[in-house]
């Protein structure tokens, strides 16, 4: 009789990756961006529309521009 060895499935955990747990304000950001999605606003524009609307607020509590957007993401995944 021969023995087969079932090895689980090796997989990622997003979370397994970040070097800290995210801040309260990276959560409610990342909620909102899920919200914008869902809503169909996929364009960046429409999504920055939607985040100075439902918040939260850009960087120093100023509007959403398309260059504050990009440099906070950008930080965001490194």
């Amino acid at each position: 009789m021969q023995m087969i060895q079932v090895i689980p499935e090796r997989y990622l955990d997003p979370h397994q990756a970040r070097p800290r747990n995210p801040t309260s304000y990276e959560d409610l950001l990342g909620d909102a961006i899920e919200r914008a999605f869902g809503a169909g606003h996929w364009e960046l524009e429409a999504l920055l529309v939607h985040l100075n609307k439902s918040g939260p607020p850009g960087p120093n509590g100023q509007p959403w521009t398309a260059e504050t957007y990009q440099s906070v993401i950008k930080t965001l995944g490194e």
